[in-house]
C-alpha cells in the first residue's frame, strides 16, 4: 500500500510540473505571436519609407537623373501643377499658375529652378511669348502645362520655337486642348517627353473641354534622349 501510494504521489507532481511546463511555454508562444503584428508594422513602415519616390513617380529614378512630373490644367476650374527634384514649382495651392501656358525653366547641369511665367493664350500678348522662348539657353530644360486655354493666340512663330524644343504636338495645339510637355534646344531628335489631347466635343471628358493630361519621367543631366513614363489621370468632371 505504502508503494501504490508513493507511485501515486510521483505520477501527482509529474502531472502537475508537466502541465506549469505547458502552461509556461503557452503564454510564451502567444505574447511572441501577439508581438508579430507589431514587427510587421514596423517593417511595412520602414518599407513605405524606403519606397517614397521625388513628386511621387511609379519608380526611382536612377543616380545622375532628375526625377520631374507635370499636370495639365482641368478645364478651367483646376489648375496645372509643375514638380521638379520633388519641389513644387507651380499649382493652384501656390497660386501662381494662369490661363494659356505655364512653362517653367530648369538649369538642365545642375537642377537649379531659374524661372518660372504663365502666358495668357486668350486675349493675352503674345508677343511676350514669342520674346521668352527666343532667350531660351541651350543647357535648360523646359516644362510646360496648359490650362484652360492654350491656343486662340498660337501663332506660327511659336509654334516652330516650341518644335524646336522638341515639341510633335505644338504644330496642332489648337482651342482648349490639352497638352504637357518637356524639352530643351539641344535635342538631336523629338523629345519622348509630351502628351496630348485635341478638343473635340465628340471625347472630352468635360464639359468643353478634353481630360487633363500628366506626364512624368526620369531626365538625364544634359541629354534627353532616354526613357520617360507617362499616364493619363481619369478625374471626373467636378460640374
Amino acid at each position: 500500500m505504502r508503494l501504490s501510494g508513493l507511485l501515486r504521489f510521483l505520477a501527482l507532481i509529474f502531472a502537475v510540473v508537466s502541465t506549469w511546463l505547458f502552461i509556461r511555454e503557452y503564454i510564451n508562444f502567444n505574447i511572441k505571436t501577439l508581438r508579430l503584428p507589431r514587427w510587421i508594422g514596423s517593417a511595412h513602415k520602414n518599407s513605405s519609407q524606403l519606397v517614397k519616390t521625388k513628386c511621387g513617380l511609379s519608380k526611382s529614378c536612377p543616380d545622375n537623373f532628375f526625377a520631374f512630373k507635370i499636370v495639365s490644367g482641368a478645364a478651367n476650374v483646376v489648375g496645372p501643377t509643375m514638380c521638379f527634384e520633388d519641389q513644387m514649382i507651380m499649382s493652384p495651392v501656390k497660386n501662381n499658375v494662369g490661363r494659356g501656358l505655364n512653362i517653367v525653366l530648369v538649369d538642365g547641369t545642375k537642377g537649379a529652378v531659374l524661372t518660372q511665367k504663365s502666358f495668357d493664350m486668350y486675349s493675352g500678348d503674345a508677343s511676350l511669348l514669342v520674346k521668352f522662348l527666343k532667350e531660351i539657353s541651350g543647357n535648360m530644360l523646359v516644362l510646360v502645362a496648359s490650362y484652360d486655354d492654350p491656343g486662340t493666340k498660337m501663332n506660327e512663330e511659336i509654334r516652330k520655337l516650341f518644335s524646336n524644343l522638341g515639341s510633335t504636338h505644338a504644330k496642332q495645339l489648337g482651342f482648349r486642348d490639352s497638352w504637357v510637355f518637356l524639352g530643351a534646344q539641344d535635342l538631336q531628335s523629338k523629345s519622348p517627353f509630351e502628351q496630348f489631347l485635341k478638343n473635340n466635343p465628340e471625347t472630352n471628358k468635360y464639359d468643353g473641354w478634353p481630360e487633363l493630361l500628366e506626364l512624368e519621367g526620369c531626365v538625364p543631366r544634359k541629354k534627353l534622349r532616354l526613357h520617360s513614363t507617362s499616364k493619363k489621370i481619369e478625374k471626373t468632371s467636378t460640374g
